[in-house]
């Protein structure tokens, strides 16, 4: 029997009829516009529930243009200019796309830019540059020769960033949108004024979509309008001399360009983040959290739900920063392109309900003839519903153009069975919670829980090959049979560690905010660890985990994890280094991919078992650590070998080996899941080929054996 709901459809005008046979296939009970496309007159009398997206601060482009001076502004740095003669004439649009920006002159350059002799580190003082704001230029008239330059500088954003991307991608010729800052108390009030003016005209939505509210992240394009910089958590664009001042009063204590455009990294999630980043993170969070408040309460006063759309310009509402709940949204809507954007969505706490705009979109640089639209599908939803099974989005949807998608009669009935699969596991789930091993397993980086589900990513759900390695464990955990938590080093050294923990696991690069860099310098971190483990816990190190060259070792937990890297001080040392066979951890597997891992690692312990080596780099070692042990892993991709291996390496690590056969299976490509109150569980096959495997439920000798078709799933009663 087919059933409905959970499914919210995107719709456009002209395939009416279409869109009615669609909404019956999916079963779909809710209908959206996306960003180009609009809603359909009369669409509310099929029952359905009407989403519309809302942009508060580009909604009204007569209120851009006619307060230019109240348009959002971004901070940017120049490229690195060397000084080989005088004067040194610096063109600071030079690399920056001139339909996004417009440098702003309207504020005093010489009070809010900075030049910075990068050679020295030095911010030069005022009077030692000069501006031309006909040709966009600095003008240094005694550089020393051969030092490097930059000019940090405000500009208006006089395209939005989002609507900009949509109008390349979709070839739109549509005019250019400005966004407006609510920074300006006369913006901030008509941006109030116009969503109630919005909210009395469009009487038959019952969602207001916000898409965000008022911060992008930062997307900046170059000269050719290609990306040039990206990041999903960059403040960057969130940034002008009124927002500065407010800060300043707010804080107490002067914020400059630097603390922004950071030598040129813009403060992503890689660096360690420092205090005054921190302090200009909360800044931003309350004030966007107390004006979202206002417009979400007006939503509610006119009767619709409020929900967010977690991306775009959701800069300062950040579901896991202390300032969200005051919100007072009734729901998130996020992209799922994999496990760990399901999770980041679904775990979001103080909503009424998450929703998952699933990957692909509809646009025309996916839907286009010769393109592989089933595949990318496919791998997205086996690794979602992973995800789904340890905490799932309560409801499901598309976006983009529908026209395209329905070209595509594969694709349409391919996410009609999903739509019909998703209901499936929630019903059978009947909110109940599943199984999970008898300890939690702790995420240890600078940001903690702020970057719940969110570490080690450039912009959610995109491959880099830098980061796959790591992005992979957390992959890997988004549908494991473990509670999972976000901690911070300050947590540690603050607090101690929560008893609930059995596993710790640190991973990254050296000097990223993943593995910890300068963190590793302090006493009562290490101590604490050290101790923790030797009592009997588990510490998990991939890539370059603890790394910080200091007193005679990289790998300052090197005594714990058995391993170090070699960096060129100890060559001298002779290693021995042997293979040991037979290990738990690798019962399952011949070989281990570590994605692009890490040379030069070494033993450091008489106890280190080597269990995988390449060319006499170690991939894979194990330690006991007094009562605890460790694992060390060069890398770890997501793929269905490295989801077993890392969930064997959990299970060793905390002594638990027995458990490590309770509600799993014995086939890599299949996974369990177990609904005790609900009397229910699950099998998967992760693959798209047929798999046989066995079952155990509750120990090793209460198995059964069954036969999964590709890409299947099967519900059995306890």
């Amino acid at each position: 029997m087919k059933t409905k709901g959970r499914v919210t459809l995107p719709i456009e005008k002209g395939i009416e009829q279409e869109i009615i046979k669609l909404l019956d296939r999916w079963g779909a009970d809710a209908v959206r516009n996306s960003d180009g496309t609009e809603l359909i007159a009369g669409i509310k009398d099929s029952h359905m529930k009407v989403y519309s997206s809302y942009f508060p601060t580009r909604s009204d482009q007569e209120w851009a243009r006619a307060h230019e001076e109240q348009v959002q502004q971004v901070s940017l740095m120049t490229k690195r200019i060397t000084a080989v003669n005088k004067p040194l004439t610096i063109n600071i649009m030079n690399g920056f796309f001139e339909e996004q920006f417009k440098v702003n002159y309207n504020n005093d350059p010489k009070k809010w830019w900075e030049v910075i002799d990068r050679t020295t580190g030095k911010v030069l003082h005022s009077s030692k540059w000069e501006y031309d704001s006909d040709n966009d230029r600095v003008i240094i008239n005694q550089p020393i020769l051969f030092h490097t330059y930059t000019v940090s500088f405000f500009a208006f954003q006089v395209w939005d960033s989002t609507q900009m991307y949509n109008h390349i991608t979709n070839n739109w010729t549509k005019p250019h949108e400005i966004p407006y800052d609510v920074r300006h108390d006369e913006t901030k009030e008509h941006v109030l004024e116009y969503l109630e003016k919005w909210l009395k005209e469009n009487k038959d939505v019952d969602v207001v979509r916000f898409t965000t509210f008022f911060y992008h992240f930062t997307l900046i394009f170059n000269e050719m309008a290609k990306e040039k910089f990206v990041d999903w958590f960059g403040y960057s664009s969130s940034v002008s001399p009124e927002a500065l001042k407010a800060f300043e009063e707010e804080k107490g204590y002067k914020i400059s360009q630097e603390d922004i455009v950071d030598e040129g990294y813009y403060n992503t999630p890689f660096r360690i983040p420092k205090q005054v980043f921190r302090d200009y993170i909360d800044f931003q969070q309350k004030f966007v959290s107390e004006l979202a408040h206002e417009c979400v309460a007006l939503t509610h006063k006119y009767g619709k739900e409020a929900m967010m759309f977690l991306g775009d310009n959701w800069i300062g509402t950040e579901p896991y920063g202390k300032y969200f709940e005051s919100i007072g949204l009734d729901a998130v809507v996020g992209s799922v392109g994999n496990g760990t954007t399901l999770r980041m969505i679904a775990d979001i706490p103080n909503v009424e309900y998450t929703e998952g705009r699933f990957l692909p979109y509809f646009f025309p640089d996916t839907f286009y003839e010769g393109n592989d639209v089933m595949k990318e599908t496919n791998e997205i939803w086996l690794a979602a519903r992973r995800a789904l099974l340890r905490n799932p989005v309560d409801r499901m949807g598309y976006g983009g153009y529908l026209s395209l998608a329905l070209k595509f009669p594969e694709f349409v009935s391919r996410i009609e069975a999903i739509c019909d699969e998703f209901r499936e596991i929630h019903n059978n789930m009947d909110n109940k919670k599943p199984y999970v091993a008898p300890f939690k397993v702790a995420i240890l980086n600078a940001w903690g829980n702020l970057r719940k589900w969110q570490t080690n990513q450039v912009a959610h759900a995109l491959w880099y090959k830098k980061i796959y390695s790591y992005v992979g464990v957390i992959e890997c955990l988004s549908g494991m049979a473990v509670d999972v938590e976000f901690i911070s080093f300050d947590d540690i050294i603050e607090k101690d560690i929560s008893d609930d923990i059995g596993v710790i696991i640190n991973a990254g690069d050296a000097g990223t905010s993943w593995s910890g860099g300068e963190y590793w310098a302090q006493e009562e971190l290490l101590v604490k660890l050290r101790k923790w483990v030797y009592d009997g816990g588990g510490f998990i190190g991939i890539g370059e985990p603890t790394a910080y060259q200091r007193q005679g070792c990289y790998f300052q937990l090197s005594d714990v994890l058995g391993v170090d890297k070699e960096t060129g001080y100890t060559l001298s040392y002779t290693n021995y280094d042997e293979l040991t066979d037979g290990h738990f951890i690798l019962q399952d597997n011949n070989t281990f991919d570590c994605g692009e891992g890490i040379k030069w690692i070494r033993s450091a312990s008489e106890n280190t078992e080597i269990l995988t080596m390449d060319e006499g780099d170690i991939n894979l070692a194990v330690n006991t650590y007094g009562k605890g042990r460790s694992v060390y892993m060069s890398g770890l991709p997501y793929s269905d070998e490295n989801v077993d291996l890392l969930h064997r390496s959990i299970y060793w690590v905390t002594g638990n080996g027995d458990i490590e056969y309770k509600w799993t299976t014995d086939n890599i490509h299949t996974e369990c899941a177990c609904y005790k109150e609900a009397g229910k569980y699950i099998v998967i096959n992760n693959s798209d080929k047929i798999q046989k495997t066995i079952v155990y439920k509750e120990r090793v000798n209460d198995s059964i054996e069954i036969e999964l078709n590709p890409m299947e799933s099967k519900w059995f009663n306890i």
